[in-house]
């Protein structure tokens, strides 16, 4: 639970209906969860923004001005040099000046990246920042994938650090609940069998970087594996991640869109629909991103989290508290000592 010390920067500019999600997730966090919020944005559309909630909910809201923003049409690169006082550029320099703990965002993903780790920097000893993302999996558990987009040619080295960082990410956020959770969370490295001399010349070595880490290391997973429960973390390029994440986000609305006209092709459907519609809404929710907020970049300084464009008000809110959780729990002290832990020999 996050404590009333921490500041979360919060670019309020970056969704694609904002800044009304980010607004209402702010005063919901704020309520919630105790933390103070640095609003970023466009100072007239925030007040105006703020204007319905009470003088009481926007106590702990103190809005910056930011004279830009970075739309999802911009390049990247592009838009990280030349819009340098945009709502992403002024949340990173509140969180390196100390304003701030960490920044959220629902902006230009490339934007929101390069921005933070141009203006952060890395973490002591990190090689690349990664992106996580957080998946459901059959058993109600969350798993881990990661990279999903931060680096796409990755070597050896890279995804031994990322095995790292999402085994720590996910004992410190999401917890270690299993029944044989003694060995901490089961980190697999996904490729195109199960066996040890499967996959290409990348993974094979890092399979054996990460046989030697002291890490509960289960060895090769396969694409099957990312939502039947097996695995906990899953350890990737951020080529095939994003490939896989991409694919999963397009199969979720799939199977949404193939339900629904299911469920209203005819009387006995929507009876059987009416019958089954707790257990219809229990899926939509375990399928549902805002549930966990965002994908936390890991590996720079400061904490940030990147939540969808489509971001609602319960998606902000709760990468608020993963963002406060993550700067409590200390995730960066602890992601610096284990890699400084990883032997040079390996």
């Amino acid at each position: 639970m996050a404590t009333p010390q921490l500041t979360i920067a919060l670019d309020a500019m970056g969704s694609d209906a904002s800044p009304a999600p980010e607004v209402a997730g702010a005063v919901e966090a704020v309520r919630e969860y105790g933390v103070r919020i640095l609003l970023v944005g466009i100072e007239d559309t925030l007040r105006k923004a703020l204007a319905p909630y009470s003088t009481a909910d926007c106590a702990q809201i103190e809005i910056v001005p930011a004279t830009e923003v970075i739309t999802m049409e911009d390049k990247a690169v592009r838009a990280v040099r030349t819009k340098r006082d945009s709502s992403v550029h002024v949340c990173a320099r509140l969180v390196k000046s100390g304003r701030a703990v960490g920044l959220v965002s629902a902006g230009n993903t490339g934007a929101v990246m390069a921005t933070s780790k141009l203006m952060l920097g890395s973490l002591a000893g990190v090689q690349r920042p990664a992106l996580a993302t957080v998946i459901p999996t059959a058993g109600g558990r969350a798993a881990i994938l990661i990279d999903v987009g931060a680096n796409v040619d990755c070597r050896p080295e890279h995804l031994e650090q990322f095995a790292v960082m999402g085994e720590i990410y996910y004992r410190v956020i999401l917890g270690c609940d299993r029944a044989d959770a003694t060995p901490g969370p089961r980190v697999g490295l996904l490729s195109i069998g199960e066996e040890d001399i499967k996959g290409n010349d990348l993974t094979r070595e890092a399979f054996t970087l990460l046989r030697q880490l002291p890490i509960n290391f289960i060895g090769n997973v396969e694409g099957r594996d990312l939502y039947n429960g097996a695995v906990d973390v899953i350890v990737c390029d951020g080529f095939v991640g994003n490939v896989a994440l991409k694919i999963s986000e397009g199969l979720v609305e799939t199977v949404r869109s193939l339900l629904k006209e299911l469920l209203s092709d005819s009387l006995s459907s929507r009876l059987g629909y009416w019958l089954s519609r707790h257990a219809y809404a229990a899926f939509k929710k375990r399928l549902d991103y805002s549930e966990y907020g965002g994908a936390p970049l890991l590996g720079v300084r400061g904490v940030v989290i990147i939540c969808h464009g489509r971001s609602n008000a319960k998606a902000i809110k709760n990468a608020i508290r993963v963002a406060a959780e993550s700067a409590h729990q200390q995730i960066n002290h602890q992601i610096e000592t284990q890699i400084a832990n990883i032997p040079a020999s390996l």
